[in-house]
């Protein structure tokens, strides 16, 4: 018998849909016409211990047990789960052959490999395992990907990553939330103080952003504008670019703060002649935005709609698991194999049957067109969120989950679309000695454009002038402007900001490394840490934009600089790459874990954090019997992590 072990019940019967009939349903499984059976795994099966499961004592919250280290790490089964857990260890037993089918992702591999090792399957069976990795729920989706099962060996190394990984993120939570909320309470605040190793520095970002802006003070500047005419009676305006000579009077973005120097150009270069030093014309081009990852999309969903991370997240999961409307969406990845082009006459005929409001841009699309987003280099375990080839009826889906696949859809048809092309003009004129330049650029061809409906606008055609042309300058005019402060964090802007983490960081090594990694947090949890600091009262939506409570910055400030910023995830993401790759040790990343941890440990307990003094508290740690919050399991809308609950995030 033949075992597949599906990583939740919607991917089972996936799996189960394309295998032979008659079919039945048993306890926990489906099995098919062959005698092969379907299981599956309800998320995360298994979690980490608590940490009193390895010594009561440490059921109290003392900072002698700190820092706490297993010797032999334990996991036990969700309670709610237990029963498919016994089903999977019955069927274990019985099958010939397993099939590993958990989600293509690091997290997925772990979550099925560790069940595996818990019911403790025999080294010969476990290396007769495969791999089926499905990123698609339609039947000729899974039908393809069934006759490319890889041997399960493979991806070890990804499992002993995300193992590391989760391990890791247990103790520094663990640890460090205990000892900052012990320290906590001796300056009176009776609340918990949650730390992380991604959801901490998310929290710097946004306490760092707010003191920005309530620290700026708003200077004003001034820039010069000529408005100049030509002998063929066209008008036009060019901005002045101040000289060397002016750097006094500018800031460091070079901004003349000096109005009355301003004003001094704008005088002398009234009624005087315009020298055409430089007239550049190049056209350019623009290809199609590669289809969505679920950051991208995120982020164009919050821009869009003002949709939350979470909210987006939700509805792609619905999208993929109930309608079948779209392919796993929880992936890092923008780009496609070039095998799924041949699928894109089915695709857009499923748009078109949709989304009403589509149609008419499918029937424009060109399916012969390949662009650079079919690039086998640039797909691995899994690939871009696009459209299926299922088509939904839009009354079955809700606002969101219609919101949602109409971005993925529009998305994935600019990929038949020509590029945008445009002209650039530049015109580098001399009056009176100083420099003014004028830009504008034109849009030749519309192409992927024209599904954005109406663009931005323009700017101003420049008039054709040439080399050496002598124009006249009407006036001067002096413009009056402010610094803007920095704008307050939005779900848009904080996303876009975890995944781009690495301008945050100074160290050019470290930024290299995030630039290469998925930032901080991954596709699946980013939406989930954010909502975790809201739901903890460290964060505070204010309309679209989100805030830092008074418990934030306290949190913030009563931490080490290097726990409140990103550079250790850059530190942890190149081990983690590393042992996926086969060139890094489990026992060296963790030993180098635990003597940091120490350190830690060690310099929280030193002194008391006067920043949490007189601060109200909103989330109190838990006493005796009380259950963890701030996490769901990976069957739910934000993915676990095999790690206690304590340290999500």
């Amino acid at each position: 018998m033949k075992l597949y072990i599906a990583e939740k019940p919607s991917l089972a019967r996936a799996i189960a849909a394309v295998l032979p009939k008659p079919q039945s349903k048993g306890d926990g499984c489906i099995r098919c016409g062959n005698g092969d059976v379907v299981s599956w795994c309800v998320g995360h099966l298994l979690e980490q211990a608590e940490p009193e499961s390895y010594d009561p004592a440490f059921k109290q919250w003392r900072y002698e047990h700190l820092p706490i280290v297993p010797d032999q790490w334990q996991l036990k089964p969700r309670p709610k789960v237990r029963s498919q857990l016994s089903v999977l260890r019955k069927l274990v037993k019985e099958a010939d052959q397993i099939v590993h089918a958990g989600d293509p992702d690091r997290e997925g591999q772990l979550l099925v490999d560790e069940v595996f090792d818990y019911l403790k399957v025999s080294d010969t069976k476990k290396r007769a395992i495969q791999r089926l990795l499905i990123s698609d729920l339609n039947p000729s989706a899974v039908t393809k990907a069934l006759a490319k099962v890889r041997t399960n060996s493979e991806f070890v190394p990804l499992s002993v990553s995300a193992l590391a990984r989760s391990r890791a993120d247990w103790l520094y939570g663990i640890n460090l939330t205990r000892a900052l909320t012990l320290q906590g309470r001796k300056a009176g605040f009776d609340g918990l103080l949650s730390v992380g190793r991604v959801q901490t520095p998310v929290l710097g970002l946004v306490v760092t952003r707010d003191r920005e802006i309530e620290s700026f003070v708003s200077k004003p500047f001034y820039e010069v504008r000529a408005h100049l005419l030509t002998p063929a009676g066209e008008r036009f305006t060019a901005t002045w670019v101040p000289s060397e000579a002016c750097a006094r009077w500018q800031d460091d973005e070079g901004r003349i703060l000096s109005r009355k120097l301003a004003e001094n150009v704008a005088e002398r270069i009234g009624g005087k002649e315009a020298l055409v030093e430089q007239a550049k014309r190049s056209p350019g081009k623009q290809p199609a935005p590669l289809p969505y990852n679920l950051s991208a999309l995120q982020i164009d969903a919050s821009k869009a709609f003002g949709l939350s991370a979470q909210a987006v997240l939700d509805a792609c999961q619905s999208l993929y698991e109930k309608h079948r409307a779209i392919t796993y969406p929880r992936s890092d990845c923008r780009y496609l194999p070039q095998e799924h082009h041949g699928e894109a006459p089915a695709v857009m005929r499923a748009i078109g049957q949709s989304e009403a409001n589509l149609a008419d841009a499918v029937k424009s699309a060109d399916t012969s067109r390949r662009g650079r987003a079919w690039n086998d280099k640039k797909v691995e375990a899994h690939h871009a969120i696009i459209p299926t080839s299922k088509a939904v009826p839009v009354e079955r889906l809700s606002a969101d989950e219609r919101k949602v696949y109409g971005l993925v859809a529009r998305q994935y048809l600019m990929q038949f679309y020509p590029d945008w092309r445009y002209a650039d003009t530049e015109l580098q004129l001399r009056i009176e000695s100083g420099l003014f330049i004028a830009k504008s650029r034109q849009t030749l061809e519309a192409g992927w454009k024209v599904l954005l409906g109406k663009g931005e606008k323009e700017a101003d055609e420049l008039p054709r002038v040439e080399v050496g042309d002598q124009l006249l300058c009407e006036k001067g005019e002096v413009v009056d402007k402010q610094t803007q402060p920095p704008k307050p964090f939005t779900d848009a802007t904080l996303l876009a900001a975890m995944t781009g983490i690495a301008r945050f960081v100074s160290d050019n090594s470290l930024r290299k490394i995030l630039r290469e990694t998925d930032g901080l947090g991954t596709e699946a949890t980013r939406a989930g840490i954010i909502e975790l600091l809201v739901k903890r009262g460290y964060l505070q939506r204010q309309g679209k934009t989100l805030k830092s409570s008074q418990a934030g910055r306290g949190l913030i400030d009563a931490l080490p600089e290097r726990v409140s910023k990103p550079d250790l995830t850059a530190h942890w993401e190149s081990s983690l790459d590393a042992m996926a790759r086969r060139e890094g040790r489990y026992d060296q990343f963790m030993e180098a874990l635990g003597v940091s941890l120490r350190e830690l440990v060690d310099e929280l307990g030193s002194q008391v954090p006067e920043s949490l003094r007189g601060v109200p508290s909103s989330a109190k740690p838990r006493r005796k019997g009380q259950k963890r919050k701030g996490s769901t399991s990976r069957s739910g809308s934000t993915r676990s992590r095999s790690r206690s609950k304590a340290a999500a995030g």
